[in-house]
């Protein structure tokens, strides 16, 4: 588990690509820090596995199907990526839970200046936006930001002058793909209603807790 807090902007030094996936030679300095063989560790919000640890850089191994379903495939030498070691049960809570698990893709069709910051619009498809709403938490590309508002096709947010400076938010612009992973506390909720199969009525908010 993860926060969305990105601990530092790594660079891809080298990265190996087969039928069998790809090899992420990826340097960092604040990761390592701690960081052992088999630990989870986020890139650009997918959750990886290092397998191998210098003192300069982690290697770690991605799949075809992450490649194919998030952004690492666009990847080459030279790459910034956002990194995040795992949570520790004695770690602040400071952006919201994220399971490094992407959902799916969005696109960047327009990012302009709004006073000191940024405003990003992504698209997005329907069934990750059905999960997307006004002031809740999103990850893009593993940083935990809030939603500014959604539309049926996208959903825009506004990024401050630090996060631009430390993520790769600071050089993306229009046409630039990042991973998208929605708020886990929404699809449990949504699971719950639906096994209920039941409208919500007074007698299912007493019966939850919601009132008496």
């Amino acid at each position: 588990m993860f926060t969305g807090i990105i601990e530092e902007l790594g660079t891809v030094r080298d990265i190996k690509k087969d039928s069998k996936g790809a090899r992420l030679s990826i340097t960092g300095k604040t990761v390592l820090d701690g960081l052992k063989i088999g630990d989870s560790i986020t890139v650009n919000g997918a959750c990886l596995t290092a397998v191998s640890i210098s003192a300069a850089y982690f290697e770690a191994d991605a799949a075809p199907e992450t490649l194919k379903k998030t952004n690492l495939g666009e990847l080459k030498s030279g790459s910034k990526v956002n990194l995040e070691r795992a949570l520790r049960l004695s770690d602040r809570l400071g952006g919201h839970l994220v399971t490094g698990h992407i959902e799916a893709t969005g696109k960047i069709k327009e990012k302009k200046s709004a006073g000191n910051s940024y405003l990003f619009f992504i698209e997005a498809p329907k069934d990750i936006l059905k999960y997307v709403v006004q002031k809740g938490s999103i990850a893009i590309d593993g940083i935990s930001l809030t939603v500014v508002d959604v539309t049926d096709r996208s959903f825009s947010i506004a990024v401050i002058p630090h996060t631009m400076a430390v993520t790769t938010l600071g050089t993306k612009g229009a046409g630039d793909t990042v991973n998208l992973e929605t708020d886990i506390i929404g699809k449990y909720v949504e699971k719950m209603l639906l096994k209920e199969d039941k409208k919500i009525d007074a007698e299912f908010l007493k019966r939850h807790g919601f009132s008496k």
